[in-house]
């Protein structure tokens, strides 16, 4: 894993408190939660071949980092105690005939810091890789390359892991996360190699398929998404899927492994891709998924195997997906295996010892050491496997190989290898088609520097026991400068062209130092193995997945593979075929090629079926599968559509929309069109009534038509064919001719024996042309109400009258227009107030001339009841004075409102004199202003503009109800505007309050 961060300290006291929440026995797991996706993206890579590599001469600096402290997985509760004897450990090497002991072939330098002249940006390297027809392709953490198998030498690389995905986008394209497999498909003869991205979210797992056995070539690749951090993915190849495991943590909280199956023959024909996983409880981590070994496949319909391990036992899980119905998928188990007790080895933490130094290195003994290997023998089924545990006072390897696991599972062989006080751990385990079984393995102490070794056992050797060890390499340096991870994982892999040379990766150090490791890549192989081997084949087919329409035939090639010197014809035959699908070969019997044509017929059963291609050669028979879809076939249709989709029309109108037939698959017919659920009094007609491009429709509404919206099926016939669309039709009644009233002003205030006006308006609508008659009611007693005229069309003065008994007060008025049967009504807030709470505002004893010279006094108790008034027959109250354009004169009185009052209205007369003439054309204004105290402008209550001699005599009121209980100071402003001597007479000026 490759990550710049570390760990505080107080994420290792998380890790403990995890560990108390992991005790408790499996039994209590919940069941796995079964979660189906896509993949995110797929597309198809440029040649591997084509990627720039890593400049080798001129390394781009990169930070070095040390991968964040590994993620661990509490280990189960009750193991044995470190200091009782692991009663497994094998004390004596088996000692093997020279024939039987493996033997080294070719080994050299994999990627590296001194090997390749490249830069190492992270330790640990997570070394692993794997081995081809021709090639073998390693990965360590942010980098590959390919070699020639035979020779050792580079082909491609070293390349960053992230370019595999150039131009694919997101974090799969950004980031260059590591924790990589290389994995070789034996039975498609394809490469899978696979990546994480975490750095940035979404975290996704990045796949890429070759499309070839050429590991140079392009892949399909894929991204698959996951809710939480999915950590240390391990894969493995089954025929229905390439499977694949994670622990899955929530931030640094471990929430158990994730198993998720990948849909393998979408992926190797380059379609788009789903997974299905089933998430585990934090009781279950470490999984590890069986990873197929050889070209005898499982028996059919075999589940996949997973394996991880618990209290001195190891669990079995059966994974079986199905793509076809995903809920259909199923997740069993566990089955708990007993095996001999063990201790973890530094209690899954850090305590390898290393030469010349007191760094020591991380063991990795909390979670099975991939691969868990399977291998078909015919007669049994096995798996191998192996982790990391105390041997007295070192380390060893505790491996097993499991028997039966679909059925009644057992333990075959166990044992922990550790022949001296060496510590070994990072190992891998395998078998080859001989049943012999190598393991690799990292070896250090306090004297020795980490190093590679590997041993291995003959089939025929003793059960339980494995060889003496052979050196791969020794190191000559060990890992300083507080870097504890070493490798991670490393890999062992069979040939699939001997399927007995065995080859292994893992990490060692030339000298001492940091982020400055060396990878070695060996192989070896028994001697024995494929010696005396029957000749044999294997079958496999290319393209694995073929997509015909009925009536219809798709073609693939089945090639017949030989191993061990096989000669002979193979005879092929297919099964499985769907209903009225059909196989031919050409040839029928081949020691190479066959092309298999499968030919559907038009009426052949649709959908996914698997076809099993069965090679026979005298007692030899060997089989490959082919993914068959069949399609139907295209039938000619059409489809219709409406635009508008929506139309409106008014009773008595009408209304259109345009239907477009649409062909479909060649379609070239004439359409037939006709309409349903039209509202009552609706009709529709087409033109044209068939077509074969569009139609206008026409609805037309009668004048009783049923008024609302409904929804209109168009429906097309052509022979048997029929498609529809629809319309909402929405019928509007016809407008009809009305009218509307208002009142303007909509209040009017009259004192007692006095009357007051508004204009009632007649409004049109919808051509309405009919003369008014108007009434009032609710009138107060003592008021009466006069129209002039009493019938209009467009406006009318209302005259309201108040006698001077009138009933004082508020009231609403209702005015009703009446024309034929229509009526509308407007009202009107009228106010009565009494005249004989009429207060006169005194005469202020102005003198005449340009400016006041005595003040605006009130008479206090004055009340004027004058029958002469308007105006008031004695002196006037303001005479505003003055010569002169623009002349201004004011008059001011101080008056106090009761805070008891409820209404409180100013009124006055208003009459404008001039001394030259009656006729004149001069025009002034008047304001009456409110003013406080400090003569602050508190309100405008009225501005009299355009006023000459022709004006007459005018009332106005204004209410000041406003200012009650404050004393306030009432201002009338006379602006003159020519030099005529004008006189503002300002007469029965009155304060009514109530």
């Amino acid at each position: 894993m490759f990550h710049p961060t570390r760990f505080p300290a107080w994420t290792y006291l998380g890790a403990a408190i995890l560990f108390l929440c992991f005790a408790f026995p499996v039994s209590a797991q919940i069941t796995p939660i079964l979660k189906v996706n896509h993949a995110v993206h797929h597309d198809v890579s440029p040649a591997l071949r084509d990627l720039p590599t890593i400049n080798q001469n001129a390394p781009t600096l990169v930070l070095q980092h040390e991968a964040e402290p590994l993620r661990r997985i509490p280990l189960p509760p009750g193991l044995k105690p470190e200091s009782e004897p692991d009663l497994a450990l094998q004390h004596t090497a088996a000692l093997a005939p020279t024939l039987q002991a493996p033997t080294q072939g070719l080994g050299f330098d994999g990627l590296g810091n001194a090997s390749l002249g490249f830069t190492v940006s992270s330790a640990p390297p997570d070394t692993n890789g794997a081995v081809g027809s021709t090639q073998y392709v390693q990965w360590v953490n942010t980098s590959f390359a390919v070699f020639n198998k035979s020779t050792g030498a580079l082909i491609a690389g070293p390349t960053a892991g992230n370019s595999l995905w150039s131009g694919f986008g997101g974090g799969c394209q950004t980031n260059n996360d590591g924790d990589p497999i290389v994995l070789y498909d034996k039975l498609a003869n394809r490469w899978i190699l696979t990546q994480f991205s975490v750095t940035t979210t979404p975290f996704l797992q990045c796949v890429a398929v070759s499309t070839t056995s050429d590991a140079t070539g392009t892949y399909n690749r894929y991204s698959f998404q996951y809710p939480t951090f999915d950590d240390y993915p391990k894969m493995g190849v089954w025929p229905d899927g390439y499977y694949i495991t994670f622990n899955m943590f929530n931030g640094n909280t471990f929430v158990g492994a994730d198993a998720c199956a990948y849909d393998r023959n979408a992926m190797l024909a380059g379609q788009p891709a789903t997974q299905v996983c089933f998430q585990q409880g934090s009781s279950v981590g470490g999984l590890l998924p069986s990873d197929l070994d050889g070209t005898t496949a499982p028996p059919t319909g075999s589940p996949n195997f997973l394996t991880f391990f618990g209290t001195n036992n190891l669990n079995l899980f059966k994974f079986h997906v199905d793509f076809a119905t995903p809920a259909n998928s199923t997740f069993t188990g566990p089955t708990v295996i007993p095996v001999t007790a063990f201790t973890a080895l530094c209690n899954g933490g850090t305590c390898v010892p290393q030469s010349g130094t007191t760094q020591q290195l991380d063991s990795l003994a909390d979670r099975l050491m991939y691969r868990l290997a399977y291998r078909n023998f015919g007669t049994h089924e096995s798996l191998v496997v192996n982790h990391s545990v105390v041997a007295g006072s070192s380390g060893g390897i505790r491996w097993y190989e499991l028997q039966n696991p679909n059925g009644t599972v057992t333990v075959a062989q166990q044992s922990t290898f550790a022949p001296d006080s060496n510590f070994r751990w990072m190992g891998s385990v395998a078998m080859d088609k001989a049943g012999d079984m190598a393991m690799g393995y990292s070896v250090s102490s306090s004297a020795k520097n980490p190093s590679i070794a590997f041993t291995g056992r003959a089939a025929t050797d003793p059960a339980n026991t494995m060889q003496a060890e052979s050196t791969i390499i020794n190191g000559t340096g060990s890992q300083t400068g507080n870097l504890s991870r070493w490798g991670d994982y490393s890999a062992i892999t069979v040939d699939p062209v001997d399927d007995c040379t065995f080859w292994y990766t893992n990490e060692y150090m030339k000298t001492t130092g940091s982020f400055n490791w060396n990878t070695r890549i060996a192989n070896f192989k028994f001697a024995n193995c494929g010696n005396a081997a029957t000749p044999d084949f294997t079958l496999s087919s290319s393209p694995t997945s073929l997509s015909v329409t009925q009536g219809s035939s798709g073609a693939t090639t089945i090639t017949v593979n030989p191993t061990n010197g096989f000669t002979g014809s193979v005879s092929l035959s297919a099964s499985g075929l769907p209903a009225g699908v059909t196989a031919s070969f050409n040839p029928a019997s081949t020691n190479g090629t066959s092309s298999l044509t499968l030919t559907t017929s038009a009426t052949a059963t649709t959908g996914t079926a698997t076809v099993t291609i069965t090679g026979t050669s005298g007692s030899l028979t060997h089989t490959t599968t082919v993914t068959l879809t069949v399609n139907a076939a295209a039938v000619p249709n059409f489809s219709l559509s409406a635009s508008p989709a929506s139309v409106s029309v008014t009773q008595g109108g009408s209304g259109s929309s345009t239907v477009t037939v649409t062909p479909i698959n060649g379609f070239n017919g004439s359409v037939s069109l006709s309409a349903s659920g039209l509202p009552s009094g609706v009709t529709a007609s087409f033109n044209p009534a068939s077509a074969t491009t569009t139609s206008t429709v026409t609805f037309t509404a009668s004048s009783t038509a049923t008024t609302g919206t409904a929804t209109v099926t168009i429906t097309g016939t052509s022979g048997s064919l029929t498609q529809s669309t629809t319309i909402t039709l929405t019928v509007n009644a016809v407008a009809t001719p009305n009218f509307s009233l208002s009142a303007s002003p909509a209040s009017v205030a009259i004192i007692q024996g006095n009357s007051g006006t508004s204009t009632i308006t007649v409004t049109p609508v919808n051509g309405f042309t009919g003369s008014v008659s108007l009434s009032a009611s609710g009138l107060p007693s003592g008021v009466t109400a006069s129209f002039n005229p009493a019938s209009t069309t467009s406006t009318s003065v209302l005259t309201l009258t108040a006698s001077a008994t009138a009933t004082t007060g508020a009231a609403t008025v209702t005015i009703t227009g009446t024309s034929g049967s229509l009526t509308h009504t407007t009202t009107i807030a009228l106010t009565i107030n009494s005249s004989a709470a009429q207060q006169l505002l005194g005469n202020p004893g102005f003198e005449n001339g340009s400016a006041n010279t005595a003040p605006w006094t009130l008479t206090a108790g004055v009340i004027n009841n004058s029958a002469s008034e308007p105006p008031h027959s004695g002196a006037w109250d303001a005479w505003l004075d003055g010569y002169g354009t623009n002349h201004t004169d004011t008059a001011t009185q101080t008056v106090t409102i009761p805070s008891t009052a409820t209404t409180a209205t100013l009124s006055f007369w208003l009459h404008i004199d001039t001394a030259e003439t009656t006729t004149t054309t001069a025009f002034d204004t008047l304001q009456v202003q409110v003013l406080n105290s400090a003569n602050t402008v508190l309100a405008t209550l009225g501005t009299f503009s355009n006023l000459n001699h022709a004006t007459g005599y005018q009332q106005h009121s204004f209410s000041v109800i406003q200012f009650k209980g404050q004393t306030i100071k009432i201002r009338f402003i006379g602006t003159e505007d020519s030099s005529l001597q004008t006189s503002f007479v300002i007469d029965d000026t009155a304060l009514n309050v109530q």
